[in-house]
């Protein structure tokens, strides 16, 4: 595994653990040479999906996409990384137990946002105005009372 600070191809396993639901194993990698410690994952290879975008046009589903789209959402917000990595592969397992090779973009912003609203209103709504295309400032406050109204109705 090449080391991401000094490129170096020599390192050693420090620590392995399996996450919660068996899916993948992480791995805690100490670099022979710089000394610097990096994280990998090792998971099972599975058959690629492709994602149906609004255009039409199909592109092979990517899990750094989807969390760079997330972490965007999350900036500067109270989020712990653990807790966007978790979201991050429960989308992803979603996804593969849908058992079809293509899914909606759209399906696929329901479910962040879904995951989303239960970590952070805030991140929710970033989300939700990007995704669902906000136009007016109407938009937003439609957003924002239907939260208000799930958080009331809950009490």
């Amino acid at each position: 595994m090449k080391c991401n600070f000094c490129g170096c191809v020599d390192s050693k396993v420090v620590d392995s653990r399996q996450n919660e639901d068996g899916t993948s194993i992480r791995r805690r990698r100490e670099c022979m040479k710089c000394g610097k410690r990096f994280t990998t994952y090792e998971t099972i290879e599975t058959t690629p999906v492709m994602v149906v975008k609004k255009s039409g046009a199909r592109q092979q589903f990517s899990s750094a996409k989807l969390k760079a789209g997330i972490l965007r959402a999350c900036e500067k917000r109270p989020v712990p990384m653990m807790q966007i990595d978790r979201l991050v592969e429960d989308i992803e397992r979603k996804i593969q137990n849908n058992l079809n090779d293509e899914i909606t973009s759209s399906q696929i912003g329901e479910y962040v946002m879904e995951g989303l609203k239960k970590i952070d209103e805030v991140a929710y709504v970033r989300f939700a105005a990007v995704y669902r295309e906000f136009k007016d400032i109407e938009s937003w406050l439609s957003e924002i009372n239907t939260i208000l109204k799930d958080k009331n109705s809950e009490k």
